[in-house]
């Protein structure tokens, strides 16, 4: 097979394991930087070009978009699936995922379990909007945020009104949600490869922190789900319409809430942490899966 992988950087953990996953199977590889795809999108023949080249026969595409990027990432996917090459997790699968409301209000109507959250535009509303969601503590998040970045513990009501008041000053779009406090700084990453969690992990916060992100220095551990913990991380990918999926799980006594589900979820803590080759096991559900015009979108909304 001829496997793409729409990268900005070769050397990341998680494509780099991709390549090694990808070569070790006796598969051709190459690493795509997402930013230099240019698109010649026509009803009979769309193509697409990387540095003067067109790129075409491809068995499939493996998506490594960044959140920063994720508009121009979705549309040279969506350009691969008018070329009916297959994509491990879809444009629209991808673009559900990254707006955080979006995919809340997705989960939601499906009855899965998640944080209380709340959603105003005017300031005038802040007061019933604390209400909303239990009162102080509470968590304020900014919608484009990632790996923790633009994540408060507001412990007040004083405080939670003033960090509101700001953001919304600054014109950015936040959510409001209940603060778990039984969930001691720890979240559940879940990791999803079709209707199974091949690994799954707990993050822990560093002493004083709230946010469980490896990146902000938490720490993983080998964990083993409950029955009712994979089910839902299973439905929440599959809500999304997600092949590939990282699923936050905050452990509550109302079961599991899910926090956020990740289009592109990095392998590095997920791998270290199980001793599992997440990285072989995604190739394997490409070999298994990636048929010419396959690519079809799952779920609504």
């Amino acid at each position: 097979m001829k496997i793409g992988i729409l990268s900005e950087d070769k050397n990341l953990y998680s494509t780099r394991r991709l390549i090694e996953a990808s070569k070790e199977k006796g598969h051709e590889v190459r690493v795509i930087n997402t930013l230099r795809c240019y698109m010649n999108i026509t009803s009979k023949s769309p193509t697409i070009h990387y540095r003067g080249e067109n790129l075409e026969d491809f068995d499939a595409i493996i998506p490594r978009i960044g959140h920063s990027i994720s508009f121009y990432g979705a549309s040279v996917v969506r350009q691969f699936e008018m070329m009916h090459v297959f994509c491990l997790n879809e444009s629209v699968a991808i673009t559900r995922a990254r707006d955080k409301l979006r995919s809340l209000q997705l989960l939601s109507r499906k009855g899965v379990g998640m944080p209380i959250t709340g959603f105003a535009h005017s300031p005038d509303d802040i007061d019933d909007l604390i209400k909303m969601v239990g009162g102080p503590p509470l968590v304020i998040k900014l919608l484009e945020g990632t790996h923790g970045i633009g994540v408060v513990l507001a412990e007040t009501k004083s405080a939670a009104t003033s960090v509101i008041e700001a953001f919304l000053g600054l014109k950015v779009n936040i959510m409001l949600q209940e603060y778990i406090k039984e969930s001691n700084g720890a979240d559940i990453r879940c990791f999803v490869i079709g209707n199974k969690v091949v690994g799954s992990i707990i993050r822990q916060a560093i002493p004083g922190e709230f946010r469980s992100n490896l990146h902000r220095g938490g720490t993983g551990i080998k964990t083993k789900l409950t029955p009712i913990e994979r089910k839902t991380a299973v439905e929440a990918a599959k809500i999304m319409g997600l092949n590939v999926a990282g699923v936050d799980i905050l452990r509550s006594k109302r079961g599991p809430l899910v926090m956020e589900v990740n289009a592109s979820p990095g392998l590095k803590g997920v791998e270290e942490v199980t001793g599992k080759n997440i990285a072989s096991l995604i190739i394997e559900f490409i070999e298994d899966n990636s048929k010419p015009g396959k690519t079809k979108t799952r779920g609504k909304g």
